[in-house]
């Protein structure tokens, strides 16, 4: 069957890869981004929006306009990210309000549009993009990691709230993947994941119910490492993005 499905950050990277999966398996998809240019237009399945998640009215225009067409909403993607890379002493605290104002409150936007109807059908899941940095910490990205900690406690935190409702609330965990966001981190591409297959694999987990997601057994375990060795790991991919960075200076 069916499901009705909005993710943002659908046009680039991870989420169009998951787009087009999803697509292809059936599911009728809104896809939101700031541009919708890599997007296939034609399906008849898709519905893609131009959309500023910071932007609460527009959101909830979108939302509408998803249930005056399709009747309801079974699935959201809360994937839009913005990620800068500039050390704490060289950006301003406008900058890290920005990465709030996409990563963190872009997200409760889309919630609290599709939290209505989630609560009227008795039935909703809600995924929420997170990464291991928002344990391990990165220099030089103080507001990108500060907000995928936030988000892992609100993710928790409503996930409590509305069991009870039907509605579900958990994070998904990618690998490192060349994606915009990963590219102020310092690790060598190919030592990331390729999102194309990143997608792929994430879309066949849309719908999973667990509280934590990520997909292949190395993901899970670098997951579980970043949980649990926070600090040791933190340290090491501090190791690994400066060396790096010293390779690329010394080429």
């Amino acid at each position: 069957m069916s499901r009705i499905i909005i993710i943002t950050g659908a046009n680039n990277g991870i989420g169009l890869a998951i787009t087009k999966t999803l697509l292809t398996a059936g599911d009728r998809v809104a896809a939101l981004d700031l541009s919708v240019d890599h997007l296939d237009q034609a399906n008849p399945n898709l519905l893609p929006f131009i959309c500023d998640v910071t932007d609460p009215q527009r959101v909830q225009s979108v939302v509408d306009e998803v249930l005056a067409r399709w009747n309801t909403v079974d699935i959201l993607i809360n994937n839009a990210c913005l990620a800068l890379f500039t050390l704490f002493e060289e950006r301003t605290i406008e900058d890290i309000r920005r990465e709030f104002e996409v990563n963190y409150f872009g997200y409760l936007n889309l919630i609290h549009a599709v939290l209505p109807v989630m609560k009227k059908q008795g039935h909703g899941v809600i995924h929420n993009f997170s990464s291991g940095v928002g344990f391990t910490g990165m220099p030089g990205m103080v507001g990108y990691t500060s907000t995928k900690g936030a988000i892992e406690a609100m993710t928790r935190t409503l996930a409590l709230e509305y069991a009870r409702q039907g509605i579900v609330f958990n994070v998904m965990h990618p690998p490192l993947t060349r994606t915009n966001s990963a590219a102020g981190f310092g690790i060598p591409p190919e030592m990331m994941a390729d999102p194309e297959i990143v997608g792929r694999g994430m879309a066949k987990l849309v719908g999973k119910t667990k509280p934590v997601i990520a997909s292949g057994f190395v993901n899970r375990i670098q997951l579980w490492m970043s949980y649990h060795l926070r600090v040791q790991m933190g340290k090491m991919m501090n190791m690994m993005a400066e060396r790096a960075r010293q390779n690329k200076k010394n080429t």
